[in-house]
């Protein structure tokens, strides 16, 4: 474990052409990256695993129902795509397990709709009655407007309380105060019982893009919105939080700190909490996850929580879209590798395959980039859905893999 990354010059940071270019682009930057993806790794093969479905799938969530009565079990799988103009969210359900899905629901929201935009979502179960919301609803979350002139950003959330066959918009997180973006949310609920909405902000003048929350007693009024990693270094990215609450209560998020160019320019990170809503002062950085030898994770990352006997904290899974080695070349296992800790994230994490196997070595919106990681209740496999170009359309590949013993 290596405290925050080494001091960087203060020099804006490039951005990548993910999850900020509009659609029409987004179609023109995926034909090209593509065929460098084919060049760079000589194939132009997809990603191992099972296609979730045939057409464009971004940005894979998944969930595991446990509170919602005859349905728990099932396994639930959202990613954004779009018909024709209109940005969608896909549903997709698994009733094995995860060794096959269908689509049984669509989230339509008008203001992702004739070009309008739509990145990055999030498909969570209520764990415990929030409001007149009750246990086992789902949520889903999503940045809109992204692509429209003189835009103000939105991070709507929607609901479904028939697992996600039908959804009805139920309220927004946060509006844009400028044409700057809002993306990425994220769901956790605190340990005060209150629901908490986790996103990146370019919004604040004085930061290229910082880390908040806000939360919500009854899913329709947020309030309290403040930082939870807003870095002193102006050009510093923090984005795309993930937390996960351990056995012992203590919350872990993971997110990735995007920079000027150098060594460490988008390092995964992660910092904890003690009730999920207090994150510490703010210009900490966190810590940044590594392996025995050095190993370390860039761009786009996820984790994911299981329960582990012996542990007191449970067990920790993590992935990242690029795998580098100590001196900062690509590890040869890069897309095809999954972490694991048993220590509250504290210490080394050992390597582990992933069970989507990623060919593309593209750094863009597409290959392995936010992959979902969904752990079987007693820990033992993980299923994982990642996606990949296949020819020049990005789609979503699921497999569940064993995990083996430390």
């Amino acid at each position: 474990m290596q405290p925050l990354s080494p001091a960087r010059p203060p020099h804006p940071a490039p951005l990548l052409p993910r999850r900020r270019a509009p659609l029409f682009a987004v179609v023109v930057l995926g034909l090209l990256f593509s065929l460098l993806g084919a060049v760079q790794s000589g194939t132009a093969d997809a990603a191992t695993g099972t296609k979730l479905r045939d057409g464009t799938g971004l940005y894979p969530r998944a969930v595991r129902l446990e509170h919602s009565g005859s349905a728990n079990g099932r396994v639930l799988a959202s990613v954004v795509t779009f018909s024709g103009n209109n940005g969608l969210g896909a549903i997709h359900e698994s009733t094995d397990g995860g060794r096959t899905f269908r689509q049984v629901g669509t989230v339509t929201d008008p203001e992702a709709a004739g070009g309008q935009g739509l990145c990055c979502s999030t498909l969570y179960e209520l764990p415990r009655q929030i409001g007149g919301l009750p246990a086992g609803t789902l949520l889903y979350a999503a940045s809109v407007g992204q692509d429209e002139p003189g835009r103000r950003m939105a991070l709507r959330v929607f609901r479904s309380s028939d697992t996600g066959r039908t959804w009805s918009y139920l309220s927004t997180v946060a509006t844009a105060t400028s044409e700057k973006g809002l993306w990425e949310p994220e769901f956790s609920v605190d340990a005060a019982g209150e629901l908490v909405a986790h996103y990146s902000d370019e919004t604040d003048p004085a930061h290229s893009q910082k880390l908040m929350a806000a939360r919500t007693t009854n899913g329709v009024n947020w309030s309290g919105h403040h930082a939870t990693i807003a870095s002193k270094l102006a050009s510093d990215r923090p984005g795309m939080a993930v937390v996960r609450r351990l056995a012992n209560g203590t919350y872990f998020m993971t997110y990735e700190i995007c920079a000027a160019a150098g060594q460490y320019v988008c390092v995964v990170h992660y910092r904890t909490s003690a009730d999920g809503w207090n994150w510490g002062d703010p210009a900490h950085l966190g810590y940044r996850p590594e392996t025995s030898d050095g190993k370390y994770f860039k761009h786009a990352p996820t984790v994911a929580w299981a329960p582990l006997s012996g542990s007191a904290t449970g067990r920790l899974y993590l992935i990242g879209q690029v795998m580098h080695n100590k001196n900062d070349s690509v590890a040869a296992g890069s897309g095809r590798t999954v972490w694991v800790n048993d220590a509250g994230g504290a210490g080394a994490w050992r390597e582990i395959a992933a069970p989507v196997a990623v060919s593309s070595t593209t750094v863009d919106y597409c290959p392995n980039y936010s992959s979902a990681l969904l752990p079987s209740a007693d820990g033992r496999s993980l299923l994982e859905i990642a996606t990949d170009y296949d020819g020049t359309v990005c789609k979503p590949y699921y497999a569940t893999g064993t995990v083996p013993s430390a």
